[in-house]
């Protein structure tokens, strides 16, 4: 019995021993895996106990800080899906200025920049290949776009399709287009991007440090290992191993998060700019609006400010000296010009309005911050080559068939100012204008190309010479013998 009890033993080890050796190294690998794995295990909960916060709402299961973090920022993506750029420009050359650092005024230097639009990032070079290779400091400037602010400005600078970029920092940037095309499209990408930001869920974190955003989406790489130490919350949370500690910091986060979700809840609640429009709080404005859009909203092909200035000039301006040349008080032009797109009554026969110098420079301004003039980009060369005609009849029919073909409110606009500048005329006697000075005036003023390829001087005396053309011509142009 005991012979056949080791021959059963021996029988029963032997398919272990005849097992191949790498199976067998195999085996013995998962043990060690298994093993160091349960260690890691060990090791990762007794210091997750030290580090972790106990808060009613947070897992059961003690995880690290980090990975909480970034695992509940994954479920927000990839159930909300939002985080993926908005749009993203890959270049054009704008005219940029930075007026301010961090709240501190500099001066205004235009410069023609490169300008590449990422999904939270405006970045500008001063070379186009500079973007192309990314070198080290190749980038002249990077504008974050997360909290700023992008609006039309008129104020900042004389030249147009000019708007502005405040950053969250307090920094202040112009850019330009000469086309109003390419200013709008970059103005509506970047508007895009900063009012994505401000939608974007907040991430729950015991840290009051702000934590890039690209540090914890998917496909952005992860945080170094050395993140942990380096995050001074993080260690401080390491030495907290006293009890009256622990229950401190568990309020003080409890605190952060109530606040956090109060601002959340403050920004999904915020009323739509409709609503504010409709409630009085936004109203639209009259300089700087498209001429189509602001007649379409008036409900009429001539605006009404143009009318009333037209009126008030016709009332007490005609036999002025210098009348459209000698310029208003700026800081009483502003005044109107802010009543006016306020919407507020306007009444120009009130006595801060008796300076008729202020309502025609009033009308001017209106005319020259038109996001497109009030001779359209489109009929620019067609003008320009209509009043080279040098037979005067055929160029009476020439610019007549084009004023024709104009749409509606810039053809209506063009003959009540033409209308009214023909009177002007008529009194050049007593106010010394003639047709030579109000085309110096009004040339550059009415009309000018969407893309100036440094003819400046030579496209000017164009814009004189087909204003002062029309203005000479104007009754037949304009059938006015027929009014």
């Amino acid at each position: 019995m005991p012979g056949t009890r080791m021959t059963n033993l021996q029988s029963a080890a032997k398919p272990a021993l005849m097992e191949p050796p790498q199976r067998r190294a195999a085996t013995q690998g998962d043990v060690q895996m298994r093993m160091k794995s349960s260690q890691n295990s060990s090791e990762r909960l007794s210091q997750s106990k030290s580090m972790v916060l106990q808060e009613s709402d947070l897992p059961q299961n003690p995880i690290s800080r980090h990975r909480r973090n970034q695992s509940q920022h994954n479920v927000n993506v990839a159930g909300a899906a939002t985080f993926e750029p908005l749009v993203e420009l890959k270049g054009d050359l704008l005219n940029v200025a930075k007026i301010s650092d961090s709240g501190k005024k500099q001066r205004k230097n235009w410069t023609l920049m490169w300008s590449v639009l990422t999904s939270d990032q405006l970045l500008f070079y001063k070379e186009r290949q500079q973007e192309a290779n990314l070198k080290t400091g190749s980038k002249t400037d990077v504008v974050q776009l997360c909290g700023a602010v992008v609006e039309w400005t008129t104020e900042k600078s004389s030249r147009k399709n000019v708007f502005q970029i405040t950053t969250n920092t307090g920094s202040d940037y112009l850019l330009q287009a000469d086309s109003y095309s390419t200013a709008s499209k970059w103005y509506a990408a970047i508007r895009k991007i900063v009012d994505f930001s401000t939608k974007l869920p907040l991430r729950r974190s015991n840290s009051t440090e702000y934590l890039s955003r690209h540090s914890s989406l998917p496909g952005h790489g992860s945080a170094s290992p050395n993140a942990k130490q380096r995050n001074p919350v993080h260690r401080r949370s390491i030495n907290m191993f006293g009890s009256s500690k622990l229950k401190h910091s568990t309020s003080d986060s409890a605190d952060k998060n109530g606040v956090k979700n109060r601002l959340k809840k403050f920004i999904i609640r915020r009323p739509s700019m409709k609503t504010l429009q409709e409630k009085g709080l936004i109203k639209d404005r009259v300089f700087g609006c498209h001429l189509l859009t602001l007649c379409e909203r008036e409900g009429a092909t001539v605006p009404r400010f143009v009318q009333i200035c037209l009126d008030a000039i016709d009332k007490r301006g005609l036999e002025v000296d210098g009348i459209y040349r000698v310029s208003g008080n700026l800081a009483t032009i502003q005044k109107l010009r802010f009543i006016v797109d306020q919407e507020e009554d306007l009444n120009l026969d009130h006595s801060q309005w008796e300076d008729i110098h202020v309502v025609t420079g009033a009308l001017k301004m209106f005319f020259r911050e038109l996001p497109e003039p009030l001779f359209p980009f489109r009929f620019f060369q067609l003008f320009v080559e209509a009043v080279k005609i040098k037979e005067s009849k055929h160029k009476v029919q020439a610019v007549k068939k084009l004023i024709q073909e104009l749409p509606k409110p810039n053809q209506d606009t063009m003959k009540l100012l033409f209308k009214h500048l023909h009177g002007v005329l008529a009194f050049s006697r007593k106010n010394l204008m003639s047709s030579q000075g109000i085309g110096i005036v009004f040339g550059p003023t009415l009309m000018w190309p969407e893309m100036d390829a440094g003819n400046m001087a030579v496209n000017m005396i164009y814009q004189n010479q087909i204003v002062e053309f029309i203005l000479i011509e104007s009754r037949e142009i304009f059938n006015l013998d027929r009014m």
